[in-house]
C-alpha cells in the first residue's frame, strides 16, 4: 500500500494540472492529507462511494497519463543516473569540487 501511495503522490505531482479541481481536491485530501473516504464524503456532502469512484477513476487517468508521457519514469531514470554519476565522481574525482558542485546543481533541478 505504501508503494502505491508513493507512486500516486508522484503521479499527482507530475500530472495534477491535467485534473479537474474536484479531482485535485479529492486526490490531495486522500493521498497527501491522509483523509479517509468517509471524511472526504462528509466534507463534500456526497456518498463515500462517490468519493471512492472518483479517486479510482482519477488513479486510472494518472496511470494513463504516465503510460503516454512517461514523466515519472524519466524522473526515476534521471535520479538513478545522477546517483551513479555522483558515486563514480566521488570514487575517481573526489578532489574536483567544480564537478561535484555541478552534480549537486543537477540534483537540485529535480
Amino acid at each position: 500500500m505504501l508503494e502505491k501511495t508513493t507512486r500516486m503522490n508522484y503521479l499527482y505531482d507530475f500530472y495534477q494540472s491535467l485534473l479537474t479541481p474536484k479531482q485535485r481536491s479529492y486526490m490531495s485530501l486522500y493521498y497527501l492529507d491522509d483523509y479517509s473516504l468517509g471524511e472526504i464524503a462528509e466534507e463534500y456532502e456526497v456518498s463515500r462511494q462517490a468519493v471512492y469512484d472518483n479517486i479510482k477513476r482519477t488513479e486510472a487517468m494518472l496511470e494513463e497519463y504516465e503510460e503516454k508521457l512517461l514523466l515519472f519514469q524519466k524522473f526515476q531514470d534521471r535520479q538513478k543516473l545522477i546517483k551513479q554519476l555522483k558515486q563514480r565522481t566521488l570514487q575517481q574525482y573526489a578532489d574536483d569540487r567544480e564537478l561535484l558542485q555541478m552534480i549537486e546543481a543537477l540534483e537540485k533541478l529535480e
